[in-house]
């Protein structure tokens, strides 16, 4: 996870986009993000969700990446160590 993080975050330097300023805007982002995905599946049925999703699944593997990018983004912007961060989540969870 770590890796991945970093990754992004070289790839951001190298575009010159990583700027914390831009953490609010990642984070509008993510609602946009969240928005397409819930236009798929809004308003029916667990079954019909699932029928949805596999009929979409171009656009919900975008979304998970997406989001994942947008996360890790953020984690590095704030210098959030993304593997103990849900390591520690992961344990809270148990």
């Amino acid at each position: 996870m770590l890796d991945i993080q970093n990754k992004i975050k070289a790839f951001n330097d190298a575009r010159d986009w990583s700027n914390p300023a831009s953490i609010k805007d990642l984070m509008l982002n993510m609602n946009e993000e969240i928005g397409e995905f819930w236009n798929i599946i809004k308003w029916v049925d667990t079954d019909t969700q699932q029928k949805l999703i596999a009929k979409h699944k171009d656009e919900v593997e975008n979304f998970v990446g997406d989001m994942l990018y947008l996360v890790l983004k953020i984690a590095y912007l704030t210098g959030v160590d993304s593997k103990k961060a849900i390591e520690d989540v992961l344990a809270e969870y148990e």
